[in-house]
């Protein structure tokens, strides 16, 4: 009898523990992340820009394509050239930051200081709101090696073609002859997304050398159907129209399929231009800080279904 008085004693006392246990870890799982655990949880926050509210903007946010919190410091992947490469995915060093009271206290080396009210959206969406600029940031969060590289080339592919001074033609296939055969160089702009130069300087050519004889507008469509593909238009003050099917090689490389002639031509970005301080982790040298003010705008572009 005092076997079994004692077995149902230990029996109940393991209850209790387990019950016990059982509530803290309850209690464990239902404490809130701190602020720090939120904005640090994640590798790299891409900037969903389009999604931007609000008619002001905090210019390192805006410029910027993904931003990253990691004790303490503040990074930004502010070209799409060389992203994950640079930083080993991160970016470059662009200042530091604190969370304090639920507020993410930001200071930029060149912008200064920002603060921020950020709202979970989802685990892994936040939003960070700018008070003294009335403006809010949509951020998506994930691990670099789950980071979605080509979906980043196509929503901002006009910033892509910018970062190279410029376009060099290194392979044409197939198709038949056409005027655009002869046009060895192209150039993007980035003082906005409209403009483009085309030339006919021999391959080879230094860049400062080129000769960009032929100017007009560009536009870029996006395919109903294909988020893989996009539609660029090039309008050349002359009158002439050049259309083409524009597919993402890499970050160094890019496709162009003449759907008029059906040739395909291979162009290889020439001086890349390094947005803000060069990073040594860096792949390729910066050979221009041009227009380094720019920012993101949103895009709006047209949709047309495959030729």
């Amino acid at each position: 009898m005092k076997t079994l008085k004692l077995h149902f004693v230990l029996f109940l006392i393991i209850i209790s523990l387990g019950a016990c246990r059982n509530s803290l870890d309850v209690r464990i799982r239902n404490t809130p992340p701190t602020l720090e655990e939120i904005v640090a949880g994640y590798d790299i926050w891409y900037v969903d820009y389009h999604r931007t509210i609000g008619n002001n903007d905090v210019p390192f946010v805006s410029k910027a394509f993904t931003l990253s919190f990691l004790n303490g410091i503040l990074y930004a992947n502010n070209n799409i050239a060389d992203i994950g490469i640079t930083g080993n995915g991160l970016g470059i060093e662009v200042g530091n930051y604190a969370t304090f009271n639920g507020v993410l206290e930001t200071n930029h080396i060149l912008d200064g200081i920002h603060d921020f009210e950020v709202t979970v959206i989802s685990p892994n969406e936040i939003k960070l709101y700018n008070f003294r600029r009335n403006t809010s940031y949509f951020l998506i969060g994930y691990a670099i090696n789950n980071f979605d590289y080509d979906t980043l080339f196509y929503e901002n592919i006009e910033y892509l073609l910018q970062e190279y001074q410029a376009w060099e033609k290194t392979e044409t296939v197939g198709g038949s002859s056409n005027p655009f055969d002869a046009e060895n160089y192209l150039q993007f702009t980035p003082e906005n997304n409209t403009t483009f130069y085309s030339s006919k300087s021999a391959i080879g050519a230094p860049i400062s050398a080129i000769d960009w004889s032929y100017i007009g507008t560009y536009e870029i469509f996006d395919i109903i159907g294909f988020e893989n593909l996009k539609f660029l238009t090039l309008n050349y003050d002359s009158g002439d129209i050049e259309e083409f099917e524009l597919t993402v090689i890499d970050d160094n490389y890019i496709s162009l399929y003449n759907v008029n002639s059906k040739t395909t031509y291979k162009f290889e970005g020439l001086g890349f231009i390094q947005y803000k301080k060069s990073s040594k982790n860096s792949k390729k040298q910066s050979n221009s800080l041009r227009n380094s003010n720019r920012k993101r705008t949103k895009i709006h572009r047209k949709q047309l279904h495959k030729r």
